[in-house]
């Protein structure tokens, strides 16, 4: 049997665990849903799909994306696959597509687990299909939500509970939520990996109450914003210690949201006009943003002044990344509905290896492993669709476009490093990615 007969028959008979992480930081409640995942699905190979420089709700990691993949190695992970900034900075549905695209179209996942409140797999499947094949009754209910000035996932939320009989705490849970644009988007790409939800344990990621080893990730930080650092070695594993200490030294963190007010100068040049193309505005925001920053010099100051029932504080900060990254309507929108373009490599194990070896021939976009030569990977991938060669989901001006947002991302992330010496543009371009670190 030649390689290529080998590769195919390993692909029939290996189970993968694809999970889908921010781990900002890696905490204990992180490595509990690493090992009951690896526990309930018994996989040979596990693939993280993590946010790279910047997470959902719109804030900086506290270290870049190449430290957390170091740790993410460190702790069960094989390989890790960055999440395209366009996905990690939208809300919940936006965020899931990016996610569940990554897995489908590595070809090789074959299960997916997430952390909910309830861990109610049922209930959030139902939900799923019910916002997926939308009943009128379901979508008169949204509009009157909607019309009361509630904001979109709060409306939707409202409505649903119009809608269904019970279980209707769930639908205000983050986690839950997420779960259910997760079945969504499994539902969206008809895929065949299959779900499954297990309870969240510690506490919840918003709050911010330094609980020792059950603390949240928001808590970590906290403690870590008020020079607290000694005080969190309770509360997150060996090597997200060891890791952050390193980065930390050199002066490549922490970095936290109120390190970008220097975005304040943007706005205050910008008129109403200027948001006209840019993704998430809409509904008045614009206005708000542009009164705001002429309003204020203090960076939270103008947060605040933004903020209503309508514009959450999370939405908020995502459209200061929207409006910083240049993330028009028409490619944000032409990426939720096409998917994911590529597979960047951030970091994988030796074992991790021998499943990159396979994805090479099952994935259905292109792999990127060096980041100069993401052009190059682009020119050989439309060569071999020419060719007749495997069968690829790519669209080369989205490919670019996705592709150079997170460059983008990247620079700008570095001008909050402490250390300005550390601060110069090009990090994906010198960053290694990480490769054969031993699990923990």
């Amino acid at each position: 049997m030649n390689k290529t007969s080998d590769e195919n028959s390993m692909k029939e008979h290996i189970k993968v665990l694809g999970i889908v992480v921010e781990y900002n930081p890696l905490h204990f409640g992180h490595l509990n849903h690493i090992h009951q995942s690896i526990e309930l699905v018994n996989p040979d190979y596990v693939i993280a799909v993590m946010s790279g420089n910047f997470c959902q709700r719109g804030e900086p990691a506290i270290i870049n994306k190449f430290a957390r993949t170091e740790i993410a190695l460190r702790y069960g992970i094989d390989i890790v696959l960055e999440l395209p900034t366009v996905y990690a900075i939208q809300d919940a549905g936006g965020f899931a597509l990016g996610s569940i695209g990554i897995l489908e179209r590595t070809g090789v996942v074959t299960d997916i687990v997430f952390g909910s409140e309830s861990g109610d797999l049922e209930f959030i499947s139902k939900i799923a299909h019910l916002l997926t094949y939308q009943s009128p009754e379901f979508e008169q209910s949204f509009k009157r939500q909607l019309k009361k000035g509630y904001s979109y996932p709060n409306a939707r939320k409202y409505a649903l509970m119009e809608v269904i009989d019970d279980g209707m705490e769930k639908l205000s849970k983050p986690n839950d939520i997420l779960g259910i644009e997760y079945v969504r988007a499994l539902l969206k790409y008809d895929s065949k990996i299959k779900p499954h939800a297990i309870q969240r344990v510690g506490a919840d990621y918003s709050d911010e109450t330094y609980r020792g080893q059950f603390s949240s990730a928001s808590a970590i930080r906290k403690a870590i914003s008020h020079g607290e650092f000694c005080k969190i070695s309770n509360a997150v594993p060996e090597w997200t210690l060891k890791v952050m200490e390193s980065e930390f030294e050199k002066g490549r963190g922490p970095v936290f949201w109120n390190n970008m007010e220097f975005v304040l100068a943007m706005f205050r040049k910008m008129k109403r006009e200027d948001f006209e193309n840019i993704y998430s505005f809409n509904e008045g925001l614009d206005l708000r943003f542009v009164e705001s920053a002429r309003a204020t010099g203090d960076f939270q100051d103008f947060v605040d002044r933004i903020k209503t029932k309508r514009f959450t504080y999370s939405r908020i900060r995502r459209a200061i990344l929207h409006v910083l990254f240049e993330m028009r309507k028409k490619e944000v929108e032409l990426s939720d509905e096409r998917g994911p373009q590529y597979l960047r490599i951030l970091g994988f194990t030796e074992k991790g290896r021998e499943l990159l070896r396979i994805m090479k021939k099952s994935a259905t976009i292109p792999m990127i492993s060096t980041a100069s030569l993401y052009k190059n990977v682009l020119d050989e991938t439309q060569k071999k669709i020419s060719e007749g060669k495997g069968h690829f989901e790519v669209e080369p001006e989205l490919y670019i476009w996705q592709f150079e947002r997170d460059i983008l991302a990247s620079d700008l992330y570095t001008l909050m490093y402490p250390n300005k010496k550390e601060a110069a543009a090009g990090m994906d371009f010198r960053q290694p990615v990480r490769t054969s670190f031993p699990s923990a």
